[in-house]
């Protein structure tokens, strides 16, 4: 499965954001991305499909010194608790809500002992529509997920199943979002993410920026996840110009029709 980049310096560097595009891939839709200079065509794929995304490198994309005021701004609602996971839910029943959950469902934290094996089966229970949950799904995920670990310990020089070093994490927050269509009960964007990397205490930090779609569906009083919002999700933006990845303070943010993510009160 395709994921669009930013900048890309290492192998790891999907891993923070994996879990969001890896279970709507097993769901049997791959999540729709592209580069900057043409986006890929969507594709349905089947349980198999790859979760960890293509390693080639993509557009390199350099955030400007001057910082220029995007022009539209969101404080999201937080979840109304916590769950048993320790995810965010419980999200209003409205389009920041939805959007909300999307937000949630895609920041991850790998460091320490939190695998990304951890975060991605937490996501898979804590956010996927029950429709696209089977114990199959779940075994995949949690394969694909155990492989990315044993790929990201060997990059940071651990062995497999041991604590990253001090100092060393994988970090992945959603900066932005653009609506592509919402209703009461269903709701599409696309998300502009944050990828950052330290691979150790005395190592340099790297970055990387994504697009990801996701469609989301109200289901018994939360905002999920859900294959068949994606789907819809992707005919609708068929044939049409994907949103350029820009950080937050470049001059095109605005351009390119992206809001931007305030911490909420």
């Amino acid at each position: 499965m395709n994921r669009t980049r930013g900048t890309w310096n290492t192998k790891g560097t999907w891993l923070a954001g994996a879990a969001l595009a890896a279970v709507l891939a097993l769901t049997g839709y791959v999540a729709l991305s592209g580069s900057d200079d043409g986006g890929d065509t969507p594709a349905k794929g089947g349980p198999s499909a790859s979760a960890t995304g293509s390693a080639s490198p993509g557009p390199t994309y350099a955030p400007p010194e001057d910082w220029t005021e995007p022009d539209q701004w969101s404080a999201l609602p937080r979840g109304e608790r916590t769950d048993s996971r320790g995810s965010q839910v419980g999200f209003p029943k409205s389009t920041e809500g939805a959007v909300a959950m999307m937000v949630a469902a895609n920041a991850t934290a790998i460091e320490g002992e939190k695998s990304n094996t951890d975060e991605q089966l937490r996501i898979y229970h804590s956010y996927i529509g029950k429709a696209d949950q089977s114990a199959t799904n779940a075994e995949q995920i949690e394969l694909q997920a155990q492989a990315s670990d044993k790929a990201l310990a060997k990059q940071v020089g651990v062995s497999p199943g041991q604590p990253l070093p001090s100092g060393a994490y994988v970090r992945n927050t959603v900066v932005g979002y653009k609506i592509i269509k919402q209703s009461g009960t269903e709701v599409s964007a696309w998300l502009l993410s944050r990828v950052v990397q330290k691979d150790g205490e005395m190592k340099k930090e790297s970055s990387s920026y994504t697009r990801t779609l996701a469609g989301a569906q109200w289901e018994d009083g939360d905002w999920k996840l859900t294959g068949d919002a994606t789907a819809r999700a992707q005919k609708d933006v068929q044939g049409q110009a994907q949103p350029k990845i820009v950080a937050p303070g470049d001059a095109a943010f605005n351009g390119a029709g992206w809001t931007a993510i305030r911490e909420a009160s």
